[in-house]
């Protein structure tokens, strides 16, 4: 959590060269628009530049002169230096827009295609809800800077460029004299800068302490109802909550001190120019239509002032999102495909386990020195106490993780010379805790696959039972399922799965205690399904209900990591070992709940 709080309270530079050469190459497929945005920039910075010069030459040639004609002619013009502006601020927007969603399409296809390349070991020490925020809320900052904030910059940039070439074109000396303000806010930007910088990191370790409450709390309501801590928690989150409050209220008065001084400064710069350029023109020395024009500059220049004022938070959050999501790019934790794979053509389903350690933090192993094999075809279970290293056998065998020491094969073949890809096609798996996607009950079994039929579907929904509860809902397989399944019961969902794991017809099948969820009815019915399954196909069934793997071919019994016993149902029995008192255990609870 201290990690993650760090890692959201990541401020970085207002401009960071390093990572703007990096999103740069986002912009680079599409550098024609870029190329057509700083053309545009520059016209629709330079036309309303043209009005105030069109300005002065209606007064001092035209309206002195009682140029009716001339000053109609002027008039059409202005209209016309309008028109234009408005289209091209039209185009203007239109492509920077389309880019910077392009942009922002192209960098969160790269985010999920990254993502579901990393291995388990990433997502054991990253909260979800991080890892989302990087694909939605980071990614949304930098929209706003392709999109917005950087056009919006060069906008205000030429401006400011063409406000002051004019300038000086009309009247230098009076320019000079506009000048003398920029000291003084140059150096009240720079005090503004440090200040918003220093609230803008508060706010985001306020934020960042604020959706780690929430979520906590929101995933673990039913705790604090139950214990009915309610007032207790809702204390918490108040203080929280005005924490956060605090430090948005100082960072906005910040800026209510900023605009005001820029609005003394440009009335200061309006007093100068009435002074010296009111008696330049009361000496003749200037005309009255210089001096309109200069009103006009001025109160022109302080407008993109402001606006770069503003842009500032942006590109301050876009480079701190960039920093963000860059180290997600940046993270290897990978399982690595060898450069030359072996294809499989046909798989047997022979496995192998010979001499396997592992571990999930580094010297810490969960398995040692495992050895046994499944021969074709053959169906082995797999007992023992929580935390006996029964899952891991499974994480390692589909490569989730990889083993430090040691070898696993299928048909002969060590699975770290297979690809990830290869090797999980001819692999089905039904877990204890069952994942439904948010869609229907059809796409939650085929998953997508347009391969897999409507009636392969309905088959492998019969076969497991599942049919029986799917066609009395209003719409059949096409029923909708809310996130994580939540409008169906823990039974419906297991059978789903099953079904899932039916329609793929794998040669390998793993059952990771897939009944202990569902009641007594349900089971039995599971069970006659997986009797079904199992034909045919090499199938590791992880089990917490003894009386359920009986007829496996071969029982696993492991024990804080090793494999302390292997044979028949029976043949462990008449051992008297780990699995015999795991039996007598079991059945006396079953007697003592017969006997209930």
């Amino acid at each position: 959590m201290a990690e993650q709080q760090k890692d959201d309270e990541i401020l970085g530079k207002a401009y960071d060269s390093k990572i703007m050469r990096r999103l740069l190459t986002y912009v680079k497929p599409y550098k024609k628009y870029v190329v057509m945005a700083i053309i545009m920039n520059i016209i629709v910075a330079a036309l309303p530049a043209v009005r105030p010069l069109l300005s002065k030459i209606a007064l001092d040639t035209y309206i002195a002169n009682k140029d009716y004609n001339g000053l109609l002619m002027i008039s059409m013009i202005v209209l016309a230096v309008l028109i234009l502006q408005a289209v091209v601020q039209y185009y203007l927007t239109y492509y920077s827009e389309y880019m910077g969603q392009k942009i922002v399409y192209d960098l969160r296809v790269q985010i999920f295609k990254h993502v579901q390349k990393l291995a388990l070991r990433y997502f054991d020490k990253t909260p979800v809800g991080r890892t989302v925020t990087r694909v939605t809320n980071d990614v949304d900052s930098l929209n706003e800077m392709f999109s917005s904030g950087i056009v919006q910059v060069f906008s205000d940039v030429f401006v400011i460029i063409w406000i002051y070439v004019f300038m000086f074109g009309m009247a230098w000396d009076l320019a000079l004299v506009v000048l003398l303000v920029m000291p003084f806010l140059i150096y009240a930007t720079m005090v503004f800068r440090k200040k918003v910088r220093e609230t803008y990191r508060d706010v985001r370790k306020h934020l960042a302490n604020l959706n780690s409450y929430m979520q906590e709390h929101v995933t673990g309501m039913n705790i604090v109802q139950i214990f009915a801590k309610e007032k207790d928690e809702l204390e918490k989150f108040s203080a929280i909550n005005g924490e956060y409050r605090a430090a948005n209220i100082k960072s906005v008065f910040y800026y209510a001190v900023f605009f005001p001084v820029v609005e003394l400064l440009s009335a200061i710069t309006f007093g100068l120019i009435i002074w010296y350029g009111g008696g330049e023109v009361i000496q003749s020395k200037l005309t009255l239509g210089v001096l309109i024009a200069f009103f006009q500059y001025t109160e022109m220049f302080w407008r993109p002032v402001r606006d770069l004022s503003e842009k500032y938070n942006v590109l301050q959050q876009a480079m701190a999102s960039s920093e963000r999501i860059f180290k997600l790019l940046d993270d290897e934790t990978f399982i690595p495909d060898a450069e030359n794979p072996v294809k499989l053509e046909k798989v047997k389903g022979e496995i192998e386990f010979k001499n396997v350690w592992f571990a999930y933090n580094p010297g810490e192993y969960v398995l040692k020195n495992v050895s046994f094999d499944i021969k074709p075809g053959e169906t082995i279970a797999i007992v023992g106490a929580t935390g006996a290293g029964k899952t891991s056998l499974i994480n390692i065998l589909t490569r989730f993780y990889d083993i430090e020491k040691g070898s696993i094969t299928l048909d002969g073949i060590d699975i770290r010379q297979l690809e990830k890809r290869d090797l999980r096609k001819y692999i089905s798996m039904v877990l204890q805790d069952v994942f439904l996607f948010s869609g229907n009950i059809k796409t939650n079994i085929n998953l997508g696959n347009d391969e897999i039929t409507d009636a392969q579907i309905i088959e492998a929904a019969k076969t497991v039972g599942a049919d029986k509860f799917i066609s009395k809902l209003p719409n059949k397989y096409e029923e909708e399922v809310k996130e994580k399944g939540a409008t169906l019961s823990v039974g419906q969902r297991q059978l789903i799965s099953f079904a899932r794991a039916l329609a793929y017809n794998p040669q390998i099948l793993i059952l990771d205690e897939a009944t202990s969820s569902v009641d007594t009815e349900t089971e039995i019915l599971i069970q006659e399904a997986i009797q079904k399954l199992l034909v045919g196909r090499t199938s590791i069934v992880i089990a917490h209900r003894l009386s359920t793997i009986q007829n496996a071919n071969k029982i696993l019994v492991m024990h804080k990591g090793e494999l302390k016993e292997m044979g028949t149902h029976q043949e462990l029995l008449a051992k008297k070992g780990i699995y015999y008192r795991l039996y007598q255990l079991q059945y006396k609870d079953q007697e003592v709940v017969r006997t209930v």
